[in-house]
Formats: C-alpha cells, structure tokens, sequence
C-alpha cells in the first residue's frame, strides 16, 4: 500500500539543504556556488594573507567565547572579521558578559577594531535568526543584481533586522550599498561600516 503523503526523496533532500542552510547562520553565501566564491576571491581588495588572518581571527573569537563555559552557554554571539576589524553581534544577558567577550576578542592577535554590537538581551529564538539568515541573503542578492557595485567587496551581516556593511570601498560605493540594503524587505537599519579607499 502506497503512502500519498509521504515526501518525495527530491523534496525532502530540498528541505534537508534549506534547513542546513537557516542554522549556519553566515554561510549563506555557500548556496551561492563556486562560481561566486571565486569572484569574491578575485576583486576582494583584501590581500590573501589578509583573507585567512580574517578567517583565523573568527575561528579563534568562537573558540575564545566556547572556553568560557558561562558565555558558551548563555550568550549568543556572532563573529564577523573583514581586514582585521571586527564586528561583534548578538545577545548577552548582562553587561559583564557583554565585556569579556569584547576583552577576549579584542585581545587576539592582529586584530585591529573591535565594533561591539552586542545587546542586552537573552539570545535570540531560531525563529529570529532564520528571519536575520534571510535578510542578509535579499542584501547581497540585491548588491549583485546592482551594476555600479563590487558586491564581493562587500560583507553583510545582519542582527535583528539591522544590517551591518563592512569592506574597502569608496565614498560613492559605501552609499549605494547603504541605500540598496535599506530598500531589502525586513531590513529595520542600516550600519555602515567600511573603510574608505
């Protein structure tokens, strides 16, 4: 006997990526391809040794944070690192933990800036960082789709709404960028903060 509800292999491997992709909040860009992977890769104006010292800068943040067992636990707290300055997101139930995550990140080794974006807050519900995962996803959508742009020059994160735009660019390209990102459904704000070329 046949189950007529049952979901079909084809629909339930979609179903399997789409959740993958919600609950890696920041991999977005990975559904985008190796194509576009590379294109970042080309016009990023960062240097290659810049590239992975940011990359290194983000793994040795989480890796910090997830030692103190207590922020481990009841903060939640996300990492961005674009030509050594960091931007720190998310949610923190007092000031003192808010703190040592600043203490902690700021202290790694070539950063330069730490933007402390931190809230007051309990952590954020899945439901919230699936809505964040989305938006962040309309920006950059929106970035490539805009021909005066270098979108891969640009990185996007967002928290409750609020988009943050780091990268090297000019005058001009930070304020196209900012005006596009505003105009993204569920963007509350937008934070620019880039470096100027």
């Amino acid at each position: 006997m046949r189950i007529r509800n049952a979901l079909h292999p084809t629909r339930c491997g979609f179903i399997l990526l789409m959740l993958g992709a919600v609950m890696c909040a920041g991999c977005a860009g990975v559904l985008m391809g190796g194509a576009a992977t590379g294109a970042a890769v080309v016009n990023d104006p960062r240097t290659t040794g810049t590239v992975v010292e940011d990359q290194a800068i983000e793994t040795k943040a989480g890796n910090a944070i997830r030692g103190d067992a207590e922020l481990a636990q009841q903060t939640h707290v996300n990492i961005a690192s674009y030509n050594q300055i960091v931007l720190l997101t998310g949610e923190s139930p007092t000031e003192d933990m808010r703190n040592r995550v600043f203490n902690l990140v700021k202290g790694i080794e070539k950063v330069r800036t730490v933007h402390n974006e931190i809230v007051i807050a309990a952590p954020s519900p899945l439901t919230a960082r699936t809505n964040d995962t989305l938006i962040t996803t309309g920006v950059k959508t929106k970035l490539f789709a805009t021909k005066d742009l270098n979108a891969p020059r640009i990185k996007v994160v967002t928290e409750a709404g609020v988009v943050y735009l780091l990268g090297l660019v000019t005058q001009s390209e930070g304020t196209r960028a900012a005006e596009v990102a505003s105009t993204t459904a569920g963007v509350q704000k937008v934070v620019k903060l880039f470096e100027y070329r």
